[in-house]
């Protein structure tokens, strides 16, 4: 099977790292039946084509501080985008900003410590367009891998 230049033996690379993106490449040849110099090169190529794009720790931010993390919604005027874009990546309460279709033009997640810095982030971002905010109470799926 072919997907994307990709073969089965990627796939399978793919879907063990995203389990568990720390486990030994020795781990993964044992799992795949290849060599680790063979999933190595593998690894690599992946990284080089793009497909793997990082490795990451995921926290549990509660665990660390109390926090809200809230979805907001923001419609922008075309003019108006590079500048909200750059507003947006220099933000550090913005872990996630995705272009949308509908009534808004963009979707972020923030993660803040408390009401009163929601309140700061909002204000600064309404004045690149009109929000929506929605706050999480609590999450039933935090997070999930693609279906390889």
């Amino acid at each position: 099977m072919k997907y994307n230049n990709i073969d089965e033996t990627d796939l399978k690379i793919l879907r063990l790292l995203q389990n568990d993106a720390r486990m030994p490449v020795k781990a993964i040849a044992e799992q795949i039946f290849a060599s680790a110099p063979t999933v190595s090169a593998r690894i690599e190529s992946l990284t080089q084509k793009g497909i793997i794009k990082g490795y990451y720790t995921e926290i549990d931010v509660s665990a660390i501080d109390n926090v809200i993390k809230s979805y907001i919604d923001i419609e922008v005027s075309p003019e108006r985008k590079e500048e909200l874009y750059d507003f947006l990546r220099s933000s550090p309460q913005v872990v996630e900003a995705n272009r949308v279709t509908g009534e808004y033009s963009l979707l972020i997640k923030v993660i803040v410590k408390n009401t009163l810095e929601m309140d700061k982030f909002i204000n600064a971002l309404q004045r690149y367009g009109r929000t929506k905010t929605q706050i999480v109470f609590s999450s039933i799926i935090e997070r999930r891998g693609v279906s390889i």
